[in-house]
């Protein structure tokens, strides 16, 4: 069993002992931040610069907006800052010179930054360029808080299994498998009967099939809840981000397909439910604010105050619940599809998202376009009988690669057919 699962499952699930008390936390945590500048690392260090005595930050990454990352840098004394396009070195270099703190780019250096010794880390890069320094983290024993599917759903048996050799803990970042986590205490994993995530239902919930069709990108980046980076924003359009997460939750939680459900929820209130054998739902509530689940993370097993707004049920008023509906958003179906599958079918339906989500956002495809090409890569690869698992980093990089390709080929007959 994995060690998030034997977290959940395990000692924490017993009855608690009279004379138990908290293991006292290391003062301070050194913690470092992949993916420092996006909306997950902000936050994180929101949350940091609340509480500085008890933090102490090695290293921050960034795609390339340098100067961000060295604001951010010399705010925290980091000892490690690195940017993974080479081209953003020199802007980097040049706003840390003086500052002590050692400057690096390229994908090795993320790598570097993921290996240097903190006790928890925030895997939180967007898309499959995260699995490798996410892994590195995880082979060095540290607490690895995910904040990306994307890392899971393309290896996510392979990162499992290398974690718990490695005595790495996997905690769940994801408002929903947060929110599954958190729940799970309240019963032991024989008595668990299903885990249900939520989803907002995102920008167009209610639009009729035909409105669908003509979305424009920025219809489609003004989510009705949460504060997003595009790439996300755009999988809560189309649903493609439940489906992710119904991946990452069969990873993380060591579950059956059907032992995993959705329900859409437009107030995004309850983020995620478990059901026991004995008829009880337990669920966790929270106003939509990633630093609630974050915080979680950053001083587990125990809890900090944050600034997040408190729930006021009487001012919410009501909680609404409806089944996802699978002609209007197909995507959900087709990451269920590549679920049950297994194999490189994950791997290949997130590396295809990717493709579709960019040449949506680039003008190129339309809405419609997105599932489509997704699925039309997913018949490729098994027309082409090329749905292995990957049994290593680097040919799950091969088989996100190749899908890339395959996505890039159809696109022009997808965005014939979806225009």
């Amino acid at each position: 069993m994995h060690r998030l699962a034997a977290c959940c499952y395990g000692s924490a699930m017993k009855q608690p002992q009279p004379k138990a008390r908290p293991r006292p936390e290391p003062v301070p945590r050194s913690v470092t931040l992949l993916g420092a500048t996006g909306s997950i690392g902000s936050s994180t260090a929101d949350l940091l610069r609340r509480d500085l005595g008890r933090y102490r930050v090695e290293a921050v990454t960034a795609l390339r907006n340098a100067g961000a990352l060295a604001r951010l840098a010399r705010e925290f004394d980091a000892r490690f800052a690195a940017v993974a396009d080479p081209a953003a070195y020199d802007e980097l270099k040049r706003e840390l010179s003086g500052s002590g703190i050692e400057a690096a780019a390229g994908e090795a250096a993320i790598v570097e930054a993921a290996q240097r010794p903190a006790d928890w880390v925030m895997a939180a890069i967007t898309g499959a360029t995260s699995l490798k320094p996410t892994l590195a983290a995880a082979e060095r024993g540290a607490t690895v808080a995910i904040a990306n599917k994307e890392c899971l759903v393309c290896a996510g048996a392979l990162f499992m299994r290398r974690a718990a050799a490695c005595g790495a803990t996997v905690l769940p970042v994801d408002s929903e498998h947060n929110a599954i986590f958190q729940a799970l205490g309240s019963g032991r994993r024989e008595d668990v009967q299903r885990i249900v995530l939520t989803a907002s239902g995102g920008p167009f919930r209610t639009w009729p099939l035909e409105a669908i069709r003509k979305v424009t990108v920025e219809q489609a980046l003004k989510h009705p809840t949460w504060v997003m980076g595009p790439k996300v924003t755009i999988d809560s359009a189309t649903l493609m981000n439940k489906g992710l997460e119904l991946i990452e939750a069969h990873h993380l939680f060591a579950l059956q397909p059907d032992e995993l459900g959705v329900v859409v929820h437009p107030q995004s209130v309850v983020h995620g439910l478990v059901e026991f054998r004995d008829g009880s739902v337990i669920a966790q509530l929270g106003t939509p604010d990633m630093r609630i689940p974050i915080s979680h993370c950053l001083a587990w097993p125990v809890r900090m105050a944050t600034p997040a707004a408190r729930l006021n049920l009487a001012s919410v008023s009501s909680l609404t619940f409806e089944e996802p509906d699978p002609v209007r958003f197909p995507a959900l179906a087709l990451a269920r599809r590549a679920l049950a599958a297994g194999g490189a079918a994950p791997t290949i339906l997130n590396a295809a998202n990717e493709v579709a989500v960019r040449e949506f956002l680039a003008g190129r495809v339309g809405f419609c376009g997105i599932p489509a090409l997704v699925e039309a890569t997913l018949d490729a690869a098994q027309r082409r009988g090329e749905v292995a698992e990957p049994q290593s980093v680097e040919e799950a990089i091969a088989v996100d690669h190749n899908a890339r390709r395959w996505a890039t080929d159809l696109l022009p007959e997808i965005a014939a057919m979806a225009s």
